[in-house]
């Protein structure tokens, strides 16, 4: 039945957060294996955010590995009752802000894999005029202030709802709608050949 997975789902959700909690109070006790659970449990999602902010596999796995370092040593500091999971995103996306504000002007997006089509879909012409889409996408992202592409890319390509963005970043909601509008009429006008 729809509603009792639902609900399997939500008790799951919630017990792997009460996981975190207690990994988490472990960790600030020194516990070293407690903290390496958290960081294999969080590393995936949190890579796969540093490398849409970075735009480059390498500076991403160094963003990240730097923010667990951190987060390591502020594991004391961790309220109990945040989610370890929103705290790890907002470090991290932190540390990715400061790499994007440090090498103005932003780093090319053309290094991000694309997504490969499926074989019998992907024509040559097809292939490249995807090719040209996403370097258009990553030039016109170059014109994005650091703030702007992090609210578009954890809303857009992530899918976090405002309120986490805003949590995340230690902004308002309201700011982050408004960093998110700015960025889409940007990328619009940017991309208008595109539609």
């Amino acid at each position: 039945m729809p509603g009792d997975r639902d609900r399997a789902l939500d008790e799951a959700d919630d017990s792997s957060r009460h996981d975190d909690g207690l990994l988490a109070v472990r960790a600030a006790e020194g516990d070293e294996e407690a903290f390496e659970q958290l960081v294999r449990r969080h590393a995936p999602a949190l890579l796969r955010l540093a490398t849409r902010l970075l735009g480059s596999r390498t500076e991403a796995e160094d963003a990240v590995q730097e923010s667990f370092v951190s987060a390591w040593r502020k594991v004391p500091e961790f309220r109990r009752d945040a989610q370890f999971g929103t705290w790890m995103h907002r470090i991290v996306t932190n540390r990715c802000l400061n790499v994007l504000r440090a090498r103005r002007p932003a780093v090319d997006l053309g290094e991000v894999p694309e997504p490969q089509a499926p074989e019998h879909e992907a024509s040559p012409a097809r292939v490249a005029e995807a090719h040209a889409a996403v370097a258009d996408l990553g030039r016109a992202m170059e014109g994005l202030s650091p703030e702007q592409r992090v609210c578009w890319v954890l809303r857009e390509l992530n899918g976090l709802p405002y309120e986490t963005i805003a949590e995340t970043v230690g902004i308002s909601p309201e700011a982050v709608r408004g960093r998110v509008f700015r960025a889409r009429r940007y990328l619009t006008e940017a991309m208008a050949a595109w539609r």
